[in-house]
């Protein structure tokens, strides 16, 4: 504990030091209000367009970060009451085609073409709201948060109302966007907001920024934003009431339980109350969230739980404020608590009902933000759920240019079970320097409970350096024995953890490699009862190409000291005895290949000793583009595992065939199977979905999953023949649901 504190004491230091205090340039960008209408049609024949400042001279952010960008970009805004416009015009160097994986909303990555530009309405770059367009019409919207140092940072799962047109010509491709001031949270009467634009080149291989952002960061680190200022403090844009009501009748049957088939029609809504410019409401009655997509299967070989993203819309909008504690294995919150379940029969996550919840979110001023939520999900009897209540409280404050002081109080309570509560509070320190380079967390937090109370507690720091030749990052942190957050994720107690990282990188002149370097880390890990329990020490090499592809390899030398029994292959076989430990040596690779062509590929594994035998493993996704109304991609994953009898050997196969057709902006049927010989587990998901006006939605829904026994014969040449026996459960449903503007 003395050691944390110290190194708190140093990361306060470090936001204090003079060297990384310099200020952002201080370019603007003049925004002035429309004297008529604009329509959005990707054609610039309005007034206001000639009459409006451009944003130009775009630099270059990959390959490099040295020169002006290869094809020019010119970017011009204006506004009316409703809505901020944005017209963009991407400049090539003679006609080509443009690259896009399909015609679904919310690309990502460098296979792409697009024009993105990020908003931070507060002016505090620690969060933003970012708007894309490709050449084809394609939206993205998401949401920047913690400063935006980290891929991580940006999520697009983020939903909302806006409008966009693209159009291409002969050697250049324009963009027009809508952004409503009702979709987006800002405080009244200022007249300046942060901004920054950036363009994704598939032919030239090009990443460019108006606002210049070193490539050792993300583009989209919101330390390096511009100013844009308003001719007039800006109002609030008048009511801002959404209602979202859906129905979603279905049919689902459980034949391992044998259960009768059963039938529903339930309806409910969702409700955006804007309480003003910058402080949101939501409500929600009897939620249904049958549109999120199923979850992507994994082979699990850890001892520990496995963490799923959260995707329900209805807690994405400031999910910092809510998720954004602690760090990653050991979260205070987790809204997946909320709503989901595990069913006992297949494995497969399944709907929890929910009567009703609501929840409040923004900023109070600048300065201070606010969250408040409290949900109350029905009981699952048949997966021993009681109705429980789940509440918190979360309070942020600014400090110094790019940080703040966040605290949280979480409170959990089953009804039917007298006493039986479970609540969480604590404080998080986040650190983001003003040049971007340094970012990095502190925190305490605590669990209380009617069972123990003593080490009761989670604590760590994390600390995150990018120099323009050197990264640098340090974990530690320590989690009590009775330390028992029930609506987080927490994947073991009991145990201190210390985690280095240093890489070096070096840019040579080559046509070829980007960049390349070698790097070290260490993770160790001990408790009180045992010592040391587990420690790994890697030595790498980075390399990525000018084309955008990756590989690096490393190697790897592990310990685990196993203090309860534990099956390697985890198929239920023989466990290997508790208290003794094993220490094993493997080779682990990772390659991803340019994205930008039609036929890709990512592809790891590793090769080697494990625990007291040996294992073979590769997986990854093969996928072919047919753009852009098609992709077909095959997740694999295979682990050969030997062990010495009398231990389970295991050959585990996850095979999941992906077909994505996306007939127009607004049809799109994803069919998806997956295949688990470890859980012996065929799942089948296909859903068709019309988007007939904007977030507003038609899914039609099929699932099926089977039990799978599985047979692998030879030694050398296995081959897989699949008994596919009885179904387990299987569901239909469709799904309606409306956006309305009061």
């Amino acid at each position: 504990m003395r050691f944390i504190l110290v190194l708190v004491g140093l990361m306060v230091g470090c936001v204090l030091h003079p060297e990384l205090l310099f200020a952002q340039d201080q370019v603007v960008l003049n925004i002035k209000k429309a004297s008529g209408k604009i329509t959005v049609d990707a054609r610039d024949s309005e007034s206001d367009w000639e009459d409006a400042d451009i944003a130009k001279d775009f630099r270059q952010f990959f390959p490099f970060d040295t020169s002006a960008a290869l094809a020019p970009s010119e970017i011009r805004l204006t506004y009316d009451d409703d809505n901020i416009y944005v017209f963009g015009r991407m400049y090539n160097r003679g006609a080509r085609k443009y690259v896009t994986p399909s015609l679904r909303r919310d690309f990502r990555g460098e296979s792409n073409d697009a024009i993105v530009v990020v908003i931070d309405t507060y002016q505090d770059r620690i969060n933003a709201f970012s708007f894309g367009v490709n050449p084809f019409g394609v939206q993205r919207e998401g949401l920047v948060s913690s400063g935006g140092a980290t891929s991580q940072d940006l999520s697009l799962d983020w939903d909302n109302k806006w409008f966009a047109a693209s159009a291409i010509h002969g050697d250049y491709w324009v963009c027009e966007m809508a952004i409503p001031f009702n979709s987006i949270r800002y405080k009244e009467n200022v007249d300046q907001w942060n901004i920054n634009f950036y363009r994704i080149d598939s032919e030239y291989t090009e990443r460019s920024t108006w606002a210049p952002v070193p490539r050792n960061q993300s583009i989209f680190n919101l330390a390096w934003l511009r100013t844009l200022q308003f001719d007039r403090p800006l109002k609030k844009s008048g009511p801002n009431i959404s209602l979202i009501p859906y129905t979603a009748p279905s049919v689902s049957r459980n034949f391992l339980a044998q259960a009768a088939t059963r039938r529903e029609a339930p309806f409910g809504t969702d409700a955006k109350i804007g309480l003003s410019s910058a402080l949101n409401l939501d409500l929600t009655i009897n939620p249904n969230f049958s549109q999120v997509e199923v979850d992507q299967q994994v082979t699990n070989l850890d001892r520990f739980e496995l963490f799923f993203p959260e995707r329900r819309q209805f807690f994405l909008e400031n999910a910092d404020l809510f998720s954004g504690y602690g760090t990653n294995g050991a979260q205070p919150f987790f809204s997946r608590r909320i709503g989901i379940t595990r069913d006992k029969s297949t494995g497969q996550n399944i709907n929890n009902p929910i009567y009703g919840g609501a929840r409040l979110s923004g900023k109070i001023n600048n300065n201070l933000r606010i969250g408040l939520l409290s949900m109350q999900a029905a009981p699952d009897r048949s997966n021993d759920l009681p109705s429980t209540n789940y509440s918190m409280l979360s309070v942020q404050q600014k400090v110094f240019s790019r940080s703040n002081v966040s605290g949280f109080f979480i409170n959990k309570q089953a009804f039917g079970e007298l006493g039986k509560k479970n609540a969480v509070s604590g404080l998080d320190y986040n650190l983001g320097s003003r040049d971007g380079k340094l970012s990095g967390k502190a925190y305490y937090h605590r669990s209380f409970s009617q069972a123990k109370n003593d080490s009761a507690y989670s604590s760590g720091l994390n600390l995150e350096y990018t120099g323009a030749r050197m990264e640098f990052s340090l974990l530690a942190r320590t989690v009590g024995a009775h330390y028992n957050p029930e609506a987080g994720f927490v994947r073991r107690t009991r145990f201190n953890q210390f985690a280095p990282e240093l890489f070096f990188f070096t840019f040579p002149q080559s046509k070829i490699v980007n960049r390349h370097g070698p790097g070290t880390d260490v993770d160790l890990i001990w408790n009180d009862l045992y010592g040391v329990t587990d420690w790994d020490a890697n030595i790498w090499y980075n390399i990525r190409f000018q084309n955008t592809s990756l590989f690096y390899v490393r190697v790897r030398q592990d310990y685990v000291f196993l203090f309860s029994p534990f099956d390697p292959t985890n198929t239920g076989g023989l466990q290997l005895p508790a208290g003794k430990g094993y220490r094993w040596f493997n080779v682990v690779y990772n390659y991803q290949s340019n994205f930008r062509k039609k036929l890709f590929l990512s592809v790891n594994g590793r090769i080697g000793e494990y625990y007291n035998g040996y294992r073979q493993s590769a997986a990854g996704a093969l996928g072919y583009r047919l753009q852009p109304f098609a992709v077909f991609t095959m997740d694999f994953s295979y682990n050969r595992i030997r062990l010495p009898e009398p231990y389970n050997s295991a050959d585990l196969i996850l095979i999941g065939p992906k077909i994505d057709l996306t007939f127009s902006r607004k049809l799109f049927w994803t069919t998806y199977i997956q295949y688990n010989s470890q859980i012996s587990n065929l799942n089948i998901n296909t859903r068709l979905q019309w988007r007939f006006k904007p977030v507003s939605d038609l899914y039609l829904v099929y699932t099926d999953n089977y039990f799978s026994d599985i047979d692998l014969e030879g030694e050398r040449f296995p081959y897989l023949r699949a008994n596919f026996g009885q179904p387990k459960l299987r569901a239909l449903s469709v799904k309606l649901s409306y956006w309305i503007n009061m």
